[in-house]
């Protein structure tokens, strides 16, 4: 309902924008990472060894798309993929993990300065993702299915080096209240989904059995024809529910490349005063 009354208030004030007649464009960036992942669930671990952390590299991909929708609101989307492959402190034991999630939200943006703006506002991120012990004689995968409201904050700044334009920007993002998956420790998924006992497989999450929190920084940089965004990610989850304790932490160097575009039209845009920027 919060989404939906900022959409709503933010559609109405976009008829300012017809009044100069210049069209909002989409900035959207497609990132690739690489970087180093640290991860536990009690309910995969092997009876015995405890809630040990199995660390190793992995692989995140990352589209956003960002657009003024009025002067003072833009709408923000995001689609990533989060793949790893890591192992126990010994090396004898692998675990796969994968995370595919899409967050909507819209940011009520503030220019305090020139060529500074200051975003905040609410989103909702919906998640699905697995954790898959090799070796465990327990539950061998266990699955993470949330739904979240968050609170989202950020900072865009372009600065000139002579008359070269960079633009930076720092973006947290944090889960305040949503609904997640939890089955107990040692409760099958074939009881769940083939015995149909989901008694409290559904539970409420919010910061007293759940942190959930993004961070980015990033930097535009503008070469030839193309404009190149490189920058870092860093992922929090952790969650102690229903007996189960969970972690995924991830740090991330990301590269990929920006375009800036008018939906309605489909083509690219070439000069920045040809359309209204949600992000430089």
């Amino acid at each position: 309902m919060l989404l939906a009354g900022l959409g709503w208030l933010a559609g109405s004030l976009a008829a300012q924008n017809g009044e100069d007649n210049v069209p909002y464009s989409v900035n959207e960036g497609t990132m690739i990472g690489i970087g180093r992942y640290n991860l536990a669930s009690s309910y995969v671990s092997p009876p015995g060894e405890g809630n040990i952390s199995y660390t190793g590299l992995g692989l995140r991909v990352l589209n956003e798309r960002m657009k003024l929708v009025s002067p003072n609101f833009s709408l923000q989307q995001i689609f990533h993929v989060d793949l790893s492959m890591t192992q126990n402190p010994g090396a004898t034991i692998s675990a796969l993990s994968g995370i595919i999630d899409y967050t909507y939200g819209y940011h009520y943006r503030f220019y305090p300065a020139e060529n500074l703006k200051l975003l905040a506002g609410p989103s909702l991120r919906s998640m699905f993702g697995f954790i898959y012990n090799t070796q465990s004689a327990n539950n061998s995968m266990a699955l993470n299915m949330d739904l979240d409201l968050n609170l989202s904050v950020a900072a865009l700044y372009t600065l000139y080096l002579r008359r070269f334009p960079l633009t930076l920007r720092y973006q947290a993002d944090i889960s305040s209240a949503g609904v997640l998956f939890a089955p107990d420790y040692g409760q099958s998924y074939y009881e769940i989904f083939g015995l149909g006992n989901m008694a409290d497989v559904v539970r409420f999450s919010s910061f007293h059995n759940k942190l959930a929190m993004r961070n980015y920084l990033t930097a535009d940089i503008p070469l030839w024809k193309f404009t190149f965004r490189t920058g870092y990610m860093n992922s929090l989850y952790s969650t102690n529910i229903n007996g189960v304790r969970t972690h995924h932490f991830s740090h991330s160097f990301m590269i990929g490349l920006v375009k800036e575009f008018v939906s309605f039209k489909g083509k690219g845009l070439k000069k920045r005063h040809m359309y209204n920027s949600a992000y430089y």
